[in-house]
């Protein structure tokens, strides 16, 4: 079982940016590729970014590339996201996830076992 929490986000204004954290339970976090959602009110929950958990490649949506980066940390349990350039069509929920046996094709919500709460970004224009 793991537990995620994720922190970071808040009210910022378009252009600004944010740094997303999710800090996760358990002694094997490198076994785990670790994933970025976002959910926005009336819209399917989206990819953002994925990483895998020991070699750290990464994939990210066409959508948040040269904006938005995923990296990790594994000595401290915790998956980032860095959100640069943020535009109102961002303000959405953000989640992270995690599964085994990972790879970057994995893309879809139902791909993924273990999800946190969610931080809530909200961009004003």
């Amino acid at each position: 079982q793991v537990q995620l929490v994720e922190s970071g986000g808040g009210l910022v204004q378009a252009g600004g940016s944010l740094n997303l954290s999710c800090v996760a339970s358990g002694r094997t976090f490198s076994s785990y590729g670790m994933g970025w959602f976002r959910h926005a009110p009336g819209k399917q929950r989206e990819f953002v970014a994925a990483i895998s958990g020991r070699d750290t490649t990464t994939n990210s949506a066409d959508s948040v590339k040269g904006r938005f980066t995923i990296s990790r940390d594994n000595a401290k349990n915790t998956v980032y996201l860095q959100i640069n350039s943020l535009e109102p069509e961002d303000t959405a929920v953000y989640y992270c996830a995690a599964r085994q046996f990972f790879t970057l094709t994995y893309i879809r919500p139902s791909d993924y076992t273990y999800w946190g709460q969610g931080t809530q970004v909200t961009v004003s224009s």
